[in-house]
């Protein structure tokens, strides 16, 4: 006979809504936080006479390590890198977050030095205002549809940030914020579905694509105007019409941001709510892994486009006058020479 002592632990995996009440974690920042709960050491016993192993009849396998303690007590190690698992509020891709914010900073330093180099310029120009002439640019659905999706995108900017940090945001509900951010998310979608109709129905889809035909000579044609024209005085290259609003640039901009960005963060946002509830489908897209980080990655995109969106509207007749006109509907535009002698 060769008696021995043999300890097996049997792993399980890591779920919501398992139990209720009191036996229930209530707090989310227990697993949800830089400090996770998911990768601290776990307490086996205070003694182990021999070192376990992990029981292999079972779905789930463990990927971390048995530690015997100074003082003889057994305790399992988490290693949650080894499952390439990614818990909200815990897990970090440091480039992500580093790219992001190198984006948003660089565009920030561009805004200020061309607004400093605007300022300097008109200061040396004689003043005189450009003729202008009062066009109702904006029906009412637009303007809707504008400010709830402006509304709709800063909340989920900042909720998105105390998920994802929710260490710096202590005093913010970590569930509330989770709940908060898919209600705009569905807002958001629901926005984005009636616009579609509206602009296929009316047939001014076309706006925010742009057309091939000249399009390159265009868009450099806007574009010298924002490195040298505007600093000089000079006219708009394009004028601004309630059947033509945007410029080559900004069509290209707001083409990528509503065809491309936004379908793909709903898209991964809907795969990463659905994570538990049907995991095979978000597995074929990388699981939380990669869904995640992308997600957190084309986020960058919209406090960035935000940001030089807003500064670009200052390029109106007075600063204020593209934010006016979205409010009311009335925008006083340039009069382009070929139109001056009309009315």
């Amino acid at each position: 006979a060769n008696p021995r002592i043999e300890a097996i632990t049997q792993p399980y995996s890591i779920n919501h809504n398992v139990t209720q009440g009191k036996d229930a974690v209530n707090d989310c920042k227990t697993c949800h936080n830089a400090d996770s709960r998911i990768s601290q050491p776990i307490k086996l016993a205070d003694y182990a006479p021999a070192m376990p192993h992990f029981d292999l009849d079972n779905n789930v396998n463990g990927s971390g390590e048995f530690i015997i303690a100074e003082d003889g007590a057994l305790y399992y190690q988490p290693k949650p890198e080894n499952d390439d698992m990614y818990v909200f509020g815990s897990s970090r891709v440091s480039w992500v977050d580093w790219l992001g914010a190198l984006m948003f900073v660089g565009s920030l330093m561009g805004v200020l030095g061309h607004g400093t180099m605007r300022y300097l310029a008109a200061r040396k120009m004689p003043h005189g205002a450009a003729a202008t002439k009062r066009v109702y640019m904006y029906d009412a659905y637009r303007r809707f549809w504008h400010w709830l999706q402006t509304a709709t995108i800063l909340i989920l900017l900042i909720t998105g940030v105390v998920i994802h940090r929710p260490d710096m945001f202590g005093a913010f509900s970590f569930r509330g914020m989770v709940t908060i951010h898919n209600i705009m998310a569905v807002i958001l979608g629901l926005n984005a579905a009636l616009a579609l109709f509206y602009h296929v129905a009316t047939d001014r889809l076309k706006e925010f694509i742009p057309r091939p035909y000249g399009f390159f000579d265009d868009a450099i044609l806007q574009a010298k105007y924002y490195i040298d024209g505007i600093f000089k005085g000079e006219p708009h290259p394009f004028e601004k019409r309630p059947d033509n609003r945007m410029n080559p640039i900004q069509k290209t901009t707001y083409f990528m941001i509503l065809n491309v960005l936004l379908p793909l963060q709903g898209l991964t946002g809907i795969l990463m709510w659905g994570v538990q509830k049907f995991p095979n489908i978000a597995n074929l897209f990388g699981g939380l892994p990669f869904l995640a980080p992308f997600h957190s990655l084309i986020a960058w995109a919209f406090p960035t486009f935000i940001l030089v969106h807003v500064y670009m509207t200052t390029t109106g007749a007075t600063p204020v006058e593209a934010t006016r006109a979205m409010i009311t509907g009335y925008e006083e535009v340039e009069v382009h020479e070929d139109h001056k002698d009309e009315g």
